[in-house]
């Protein structure tokens, strides 16, 4: 029983290593994209902005948009208010008189609807009175780069993708719980941007997504995904994939990276996180699905290595070297993305933070699949 264990837990390992330096040659692959020299947009873009009681954020999100290099007979700005309890509303229509539009998600709900997905529900509100080819969604609490749009437009016009991608990260202050977010989210972004480059199953963020409307209608919008209130870009994402492998681009360029702020405290970061990992069990793709199950699956040895010292002290030895192994190969794999982002002052805390990100992600891993957490003032089972 032992040597079986032990056998277990050194064959997650190297397949943990493999998939780290897989993802790092992956990250490598992605080229940064420039736009090409006069170059002219003509795709009409309809920005998607879903709000719900974001009255701290969604001024500087809307100004941000506004401030874009792109033609503004090209683009249009719809702000989707999901019943908000502040001043959100009351700001989304102080920029009527410069063209943005102010949709009441309430008045797009038939009476007496279950709804579970209001952030689906918002924005397919929003793409029902959009006008644009491509809808770009963000965040309400994100900031974009003013050669957002230009980028997103470039690629689409290059590669006629269905689904476009694109980076998201934070702008944290120096408390320990944004470090830990910050060092996560660029790690699920360079494992994005590798993902796409291997083929190694897609991955998104619904603050820096874009896609064509027709392929959205084509593939029924929501429909069949509405009933999990997560998901409203991955899930879509699969959907898009299926209707046309293999035609989702991922867009790599820093004048393509929306930035937003983390959690402020651990209690709303770890209920952001369930609220991610509840869809992981929904997944139609195989392969995303395995590589999941491998770094769960890795991360919990460390917990069984940990109760199994208690009767052999040798998996206490076994569980420093393949923390050690971890945190190495994680660094391997990191740090050219942390240097990409700016951010490389982050991994001087890596080591240390190490014991804690798998803890994380046994607990958020375990409670996302069993459901049920606490987002934006409303309990979702």
């Amino acid at each position: 029983m032992t040597i079986a264990l032990i056998v277990i837990c050194i064959l997650l390992a190297i397949s943990y290593v493999v998939l780290m330096l897989a993802y790092r040659y992956g990250w490598r692959q992605q080229k940064d994209m420039s736009l090409p020299a006069e170059y002219k947009p003509f795709t009409h873009i309809s920005v998607i902005i879903p709000a719900r009681n974001e009255e701290d954020n969604i001024g500087a999100c809307i100004e941000s948009v506004l401030a874009q290099r792109y033609p503004t007979d090209l683009f249009e700005i719809i702000v989707v208010d999901d019943h908000s309890e502040d001043r959100t509303a009351a700001i989304i229509k102080e920029y009527a008189d410069r063209g943005v539009r102010y949709v009441r998600l309430a008045e797009h709900i038939p009476p007496g609807s279950n709804i579970v997905a209001y952030k689906k529900a918002a924005i397919a509100a929003g793409i029902d009175q959009s006008n644009g080819t491509l809808i770009v969604t963000t965040d309400a609490d994100c900031m974009a780069p003013n050669a957002w749009l230009q980028h997103i437009a470039a690629i689409y016009e290059q590669d006629t993708p269905v689904m476009i991608v694109a980076p998201v990260i934070y702008t944290c202050n120096h408390s320990l719980v944004q470090i830990f977010q910050l060092i996560d989210l660029m790690s699920m972004q360079g494992i994005t941007a590798a993902s796409h480059s291997l083929k190694l199953g897609n991955i998104s963020n619904g603050a820096n997504l874009a896609f064509r409307k027709t392929s959205y209608e084509r593939v029924g919008g929501y429909d069949g995904i509405s009933h999990m209130a997560s998901g409203d870009d991955l899930l879509l994402m699969m959907k898009m994939d299926k209707m046309a492998p293999h035609n989702i681009s991922y867009l790599r360029s820093q004048n393509a990276i929306v930035s937003t702020r983390p959690q402020p405290d651990w209690k709303s970061f770890i209920q952001q996180r369930i609220r991610w990992a509840s869809k992981s069990g929904k997944y139609d793709d195989k392969k995303l699905t395995s590589i999941l199950l491998l770094v769960y699956l890795f991360n919990l040895s460390f917990l069984v290595m940990g109760i199994a010292a208690f009767f052999n002290v040798h998996f206490l030895y076994l569980a420093i070297a393949l923390l050690i192994v971890k945190t190495l190969t994680e660094l391997l794999f990191i740090t050219p993305v942390a240097r990409y982002f700016g951010d490389m002052w982050t991994l001087r805390y890596f080591a240390i933070l190490q014991p804690l990100h798998i803890l994380y992600i046994i607990i958020t891993g375990f409670l996302g699949f069993k459901g049920g957490y606490v987002w934006k003032g409303r309990s979702v089972k």
